[in-house]
Order: C-alpha cells, then structure tokens, then sequence
C-alpha cells in the first residue's frame, strides 16, 4: 500500500474505497443499502454488528459477501444448542511427543459470521465476550492475540422464540450496532427473484487489503471532532437513563436501564466514520443521528409497562431524538 502522509488526500481515497466496496457487495445484494452502510460503518469504526431480521433476507450471504470484498479470512459457526466454548476457540490436545497442543478454534479469523448466535446457550455466548472486546481469548492458562482486524458480525431470527436464549446485556453491549434486516420493497424483491434463478453467479473481487482496512480505521480515529458534537453524543446517551434530570417523560415511564458509556463512544466514532463514508473531514451533529438508532436501540431495557402497551425501542429513541 503507498504510503499516505496527507489525512486529507486519505479521505478523499477512503471515500472512492468506499464507494468500490459497496459496489462489489451490492452485485450479490440487492436493495438493503443501509444495512450495508451499516455493516461497513461497524468495520471500520473497529465494532461489532449484529443483524436482526426473519429468515430469507440474506443476512448470512451479506456477511459472506463483504468478507469476499474484504479479502479477509472468514469463517462461519453455526451456533447450536449443544456448541460448546472450546468449539469455537479451541482446546488443547496431547500430541505424539506427550506434549500439550493448543489447536486454534474458527474464532481466530478476521471475520467471524456467529449464525443464529441466540440457539447456543449462555455459557457458549459468553466464550465471546473477551474475544470480541479485548481482540483476544485466553485458553489454557494462556492469553492468544487474534489476527487483526478481527469483527464479529452475528445474525438473529426476531420470531422464534422456540430452542432459543435471549443474549445477556454484557453481550448486547459488545456489538456496536444492532441492524434490523427488513423485507425489500416489491421492484428490489423482483430484481432479487430475476438475478438468483439465472445461471449468471455474480463475482465479487476483494478491494481492501487488512493493511488498508488498519490503515482506514485509525483514519476515522484521527479525523477531528468539535467539542459540541461531542457533548450532543454524550447528552444523548445520558438522556436514556430513567430517573435522571432532564430525562424525557417516555424514558422514565417505559424503560428500566439506559444506555452506559460504551453507547456515548460507539455514537462519536460512528459519527466520525458516517461523515467519512460522506467525504466530510469532521463529524456534526446530523452524522450522530444517523448512527444513533442502530447503536441505542439494543441498550435500552424495556419495563413491562412498554411491552403491555406495544411501545417499541425504535419509537423511544425517535422520542429522544
């Protein structure tokens, strides 16, 4: 990769990278752009996405796709109900010279596809939480790095409750976005049943290598950010948690916990990475909004109140917004 020097030129590039890379993924998936914008944000801000919608809306085939114009090594675990933690990091064997071995599980990859990850129970779940906040696992008494750049990007069926188990709030809050995959419109639906019953495979070619994905997501670190913008992040998130000051009156009469910290850091560099994706050089206020409902909408803990009166978490955050 040339060396860039100018951060100015480099957003002008990223923003050209950009937009390559959506092209390559939109040649298999058809419609669904924010959901792909989604999913590229959560990749270069260096989070975690996980995809929420009924079956047949080609979330695994989206992840697959953009690891295809990622070029970076992916794999796919299946989550099951009896999937154990050492199935997916890796366990230790004895080899022929008596010694111990660790053999590395599929989570040492740079894109990890968690299908279905709600059918693995709890203690399978939680073999992630170091991986996907400390970009290590340790096993056997010893720490191993993961290869960088490491995301995890999971999917979710939202109406089967049979066989299933509701991921913790620690869990929920390691993944930057929660991304809800809805049915295309009727034209998308048409171009989407014309181009899968055609003997024409589409041929996605990668476009970034990781070294210029590293390279893209320390950009959108360094990018600068005024103090209000940050402030409005801040004042956002604050504004989720019932029983404070100032806090909206559909806060305290339908959810039981807010969003913390980690939500106020996920909108200012989701923010910056949303203005990037735009060819802007910093964020404003409008760019945390676009951010701000996939990043709010799985941290806020409904009371029972909301769920009897059908209140949804998308109709609280507009209320907060």
């Amino acid at each position: 990769m040339t060396e860039r020097t100018n951060d100015a030129r480099a957003v002008e590039d990223f923003g050209a990278k950009y937009r390559l890379l959506k092209a390559e993924v939109q040649k298999v998936i058809i419609g669904q752009d924010r959901v792909v914008d989604d999913v590229l944000i959560a990749i270069f801000s260096r989070g975690h996405g996980l995809l929420v919608g009924v079956p047949g809306l080609a979330k695994t085939l989206l992840v697959n796709t953009v690891g295809r114009a990622l070029g970076l090594g992916f794999n796919r675990i299946q989550f099951t109900p009896d999937l154990m933690p050492s199935d997916i990091i890796g366990s230790e064997i004895l080899d022929q010279d008596r010694n111990f071995k660790f053999i590395k599980g599929p989570l040492f990859a740079n894109i990890i596809l968690a299908d279905e990850i709600n059918r693995t129970p709890p203690k399978t779940q939680a073999a992630l939480l170091e991986a996907m906040q400390e970009k290590a696992v340790t096993a056997a008494g010893r720490t191993w790095q993961l290869p960088e750049p490491f995301f995890v990007l999971a999917t979710q069926n939202p109406i089967e409750q049979e066989g299933t188990y509701p991921l913790p709030e620690a869990q929920l809050d390691r993944f930057m976005f929660s991304i809800h995959v809805d049915y295309p419109s009727y034209a998308e639906e048409l171009a989407v049943v014309k181009a899968t019953t055609s003997d024409t495979p589409a041929d996605v070619k990668p476009v970034l290598s990781a070294e210029e994905i590293q390279f893209y997501q320390g950009l959108v670190r360094r990018i600068p950010v005024a103090d209000n913008v940050v402030e409005y992040a801040v004042k956002l998130a604050s504004r989720t948690r019932p029983g404070r000051e100032g806090v909206p009156a559909i806060i305290n009469d339908h959810i039981s916990w807010g969003a913390g910290p980690r939500a106020s850091q996920f909108l200012v560099i989701g923010a910056k990475c949303h203005a990037l994706t735009h060819g802007k050089f910093s964020p404003d206020i409008e760019d945390v909004q676009a951010v701000a409902k996939p990043i709010l909408r799985h941290r806020l803990v409904r009371n029972y109140k909301a769920e009897a009166e059908g209140v949804t978490v998308d109709n609280i955050v507009d209320q907060v917004l």
